[in-house]
């Protein structure tokens, strides 16, 4: 079985889907392949959906199947420092090397060879969106009526084969500064500077993130860029700050939002732009306790609350019980020489592959 995995995994690697730059449409080489493996097993609909900007939903399903297995198939850009070539899968030391392998091309990888060596019936959604920072394929799918034909979520971000059921929400916002430039010798330009209207608005910000710990409301800050102005004897008339905010569940991101943006010393001179926000999983209380049920039915191993964030939010904020349960560690996702353990892709096998079965029990 897992040469099997590996030979997919090996064909999906190979796909370039590295979002940005969003060169991903229906007729991309990876839904090629995955319809080459469906179309052979047979029995299965299958529905494209391209929302444009290489936001392309491919749902695919055979017979009447309770849980719904969601994997993304774009990954992050390759980047740099790689000793192996990363779109090229490459097998060391009981170690399978690719981008994508890991986060998630691993997990589509076990599916595909499920669909071929099991009869159940099963739902997948893979998706192309999901390291663009906007999530539009899941959150359209968890908007539609096919989503209340499952009774589970299994969203296949790596968790070392445990099932996580709370992380995390995560807000990116961009805000833009403006002020009037001039000459540097004016006495004006300690405070019509953009660049300083930036750093008070961080000062500030970097304050209230720490009070908001020493209040017991755990949360994650962090700004991640700020430039602006030209030369040091012009006054800046123009400045940015993108910053972000990882919530634990329970928070109010909203007002979380709203309370850091109004944090900027005059409002006139920023605008603030919420480029992402993801809630935290999960939102409501009921939904953790669903969540945790199906667990304890279906014997798994629960992890605890992760940092990042993942598309299960979405199913669950709909009212959906998801889990967030896939192979490998999210310390190798995103990483130059990315990688997932055959040991770890050899468990995830074992467990889709009960809960596979386990849909006629639930």
């Amino acid at each position: 079985m897992q040469q099997r995995v590996l030979r997919h995994l090996d064909k999906l690697v190979s796909c370039d889907t590295q979002n940005p730059p969003r060169r991903i449409d229906p007729n991309h080489a990876i839904f090629a392949y995955i319809d080459s493996i469906l179309d052979t097993s047979g029995g299965f609909s299958v529905t494209r959906t391209d929302h444009g900007k290489g936001r392309v939903s491919y749902f695919a399903k055979r017979g009447q199947p309770r849980f719904l297995f969601n994997v993304h198939l774009d990954t992050v850009q390759v980047g740099e420092g790689w000793a192996r070539e990363p779109l090229q899968l490459t097998i060391e030391d009981d170690r399978a090397f690719g981008r994508g392998s890991c986060d998630t091309k691993g997990a589509a990888a076990i599916l595909l060879a499920l669909v071929e060596t099991s009869e159940d019936p099963m739902a997948l959604l893979f998706s192309t969106d999901e390291e663009g920072a906007e999530s539009c394929c899941v959150a359209e799918f968890s908007r539609s009526l096919e989503i209340d034909r499952y009774q589970l979520i299994v969203v296949a971000e790596p968790t070392q084969c445990r099932a996580i059921t709370a992380h995390r929400g995560y807000l990116s916002v961009l805000g833009d500064f403006s002020s009037e430039p001039g000459h540097s010798s004016l006495p004006r330009g300690l405070i019509d500077n953009a660049n300083h209207q930036v750093a008070l608005w961080a000062s500030a910000a970097i304050a209230n993130a720490h009070e908001e710990a020493k209040l017991g409301r755990d949360m994650c800050f962090n700004i991640g860029s700020m430039s602006g102005g030209t030369t040091s004897n012009v006054i800046a008339a123009k400045s940015n700050v993108h910053w972000s905010a990882r919530l634990a569940p329970g928070s109010d991101t909203a007002a979380t939002l709203s309370k850091f943006c109004n944090l900027t010393p005059d409002s006139r001179r920023a605008r603030w732009n919420a480029r992402f926000n993801g809630p935290p999983l999960p939102e409501q209380e009921k939904m953790a306790n669903a969540a945790e049920r199906c667990c304890a039915r279906l014997d798994l191993e629960v992890g605890e609350m992760v940092d990042y964030w993942t598309e299960a939010s979405l199913f669950s904020a709909v009212g959906h019980p998801a889990i967030v349960l896939g192979p490998g560690n999210i310390d190798q996702a995103h990483a130059a020489d990315e990688w997932v353990s055959l040991d770890q892709l050899s468990t995830a096998t074992t467990i889709y592959q009960r809960l596979l079965g386990a849909q006629y029990n639930e």
